[in-house]
Order: C-alpha cells, then sequence, then structure tokens
C-alpha cells in the first residue's frame, strides 16, 4: 500500500516507540556477522531500524547525506562515503503527470539518471533521477553526465530542499496489526529472509529559489541492515 504524505502525527509515535521499546541487546541478539534470525525480537530490531532511516530520510534535505550517516554511525566501511555507481544504457522517459508535477512544457528537455548509492560494498539505494538540465549550471550538467557523483552532492552549491511526494513500504518485518496479536512464531537457528527492496520515497527535488530541479524515485535495499555488532 503506498501511503501519501504529510504522515500522521500516529505513525511519528508509534515508530517512536517501536525504537524505544527495541533496547541494544535485542539489536545484538539480532544481528551477528549480518545474519538477523527469523524470530520476533529480530524483526521487531528492523521495524525498527527502517523507521529510524525512514524519519531521518524524510526530515532531511539530503538523501545523500542521510546515508552518509547511517554507513558512519553502523561502521559499514572504513570511509564513509557515499559513491554514486552510474548506471548506463537505460531509458525511463518522463510521463505526462510528472511533467506537470515538475511544472514544465511537453517540450522542455528531461535527463534520466539512475544510480546505485553504495557505501563500502553495500548498495544502500537505487535511485531514478529526472532532472531539467537547463535549471542547472554548465558545470553540474557536465558532472552528471560524465561522472558517478550523487546528484544531491553536484547540487549542493543551489541549497537543496525536498519534498516527499509518496512513501511506500515494499516489506514489513511484522504483520500489520502485529500488536494486538500474538508474537509470530520464532525459528531457531533459522535466516531471516529478507528481500532485496525495502521502502521506496518518491520527491520533488527544489533550489533555494523554490525553482523545481528534479523528481527522485529512490528505493533503499536490504543492505541497510548489513552491518555488524559489537
Amino acid at each position: 500500500m503506498t501511503h501519501y504524505l504529510p504522515r500522521s502525527a500516529g505513525n511519528s509515535l508509534r515508530a517512536a516507540c517501536v525504537i524505544a521499546c527495541v533496547s541494544a541487546e535485542t539489536l545484538t541478539h539480532a544481528a551477528t556477522a549480518q545474519v538477523w534470525a527469523d524470530d520476533f525480537k529480530a524483526r521487531l530490531a528492523i521495524l525498527a531500524l527502517i523507521e529510524t532511516l525512514n524519519t531521518d530520510l524524510l526530515t532531511s534535505h539530503s538523501a545523500t547525506a542521510t546515508l552518509t550517516n547511517w554507513c558512519a554511525i553502523h561502521h559499514m566501511a572504513t570511509q564513509p562515503k557515499i559513491i554514486a555507481h552510474l548506471l548506463r544504457g537505460i531509458a525511463k522517459p518522463i510521463t505526462p503527470e510528472q511533467r506537470r508535477r515538475l511544472d514544465i512544457g511537453p517540450n522542455e528537455p528531461v535527463i534520466y539518471r539512475r544510480v546505485e548509492l553504495v557505501c563500502g560494498e553495500h548498495i544502500l539505494s537505487q535511485a531514478d533521477n529526472w532532472y531539467v538540465p537547463s535549471r542547472l549550471t554548465p558545470t553540474m550538467n557536465k558532472a552528471l553526465q560524465s561522472t558517478d557523483l550523487p546528484f544531491g552532492s553536484v547540487i549542493a552549491p543551489l541549497h537543496p530542499r525536498r519534498r516527499t511526494i509518496s512513501v511506500e513500504n515494499l516489506w514489513q518485518p511484522l504483520p500489520r496489526g502485529w500488536e494486538m496479536a500474538s508474537s509470530p512464531a520464532d525459528h531457531p537457528g533459522q535466516k531471516l529472509s529478507i528481500p532485496p527492496l525495502l521502502f521506496e520515497h518518491r520527491a520533488l527535488v527544489y533550489a533555494a529559489d523554490d525553482k523545481l530541479i528534479s523528481e527522485v524515485a529512490e528505493t533503499y535495499r536490504k543492505d541497510i541492515l548489513d552491518f555488524e555488532r559489537p
């Protein structure tokens, strides 16, 4: 199910409650050498982690900066730096609805760019980006077409901000209504099967002068959970 913003205060309070209920002991039990056990404590810990990152992203002006911080605090790489692996040869034409959101006419050039945002050996997210080159500087356009720099890093001189337009949960570690039902059965000794994609954000990116720059669709991967705990 897709949830459109703004998120309700109830959702925020519920996420905060879940996070508060997961102790450090629970997280240590759940994650050892990047393996999550198939039990209730691990699923609760994962739910809390997903909600934490979700909240961080929704309150940030830069997904790149948020992922850099996530990588750093979880010691996922020797140097916590986000690299954008540019995936070439992929076409995803902009739709009329997207043009309306970007406030551009049918003939305004738009460039599509897909990257994987990587920290160390971890692919944290995949980003689809439709940007309006006439609203960027020549230097920015050249960097976006010829380098693997993240979009957020390239356009940083414009002091961009984001407006999230949708959030979609692609996987739930616990079923809806879990807090009112018996805990799911544990499977001691078994590894929890986590799908590749966890949740997706779609957002509009503005410059400091409120001019629309791009629309992005970011899909966050299970690698965000791939960290060791002492």
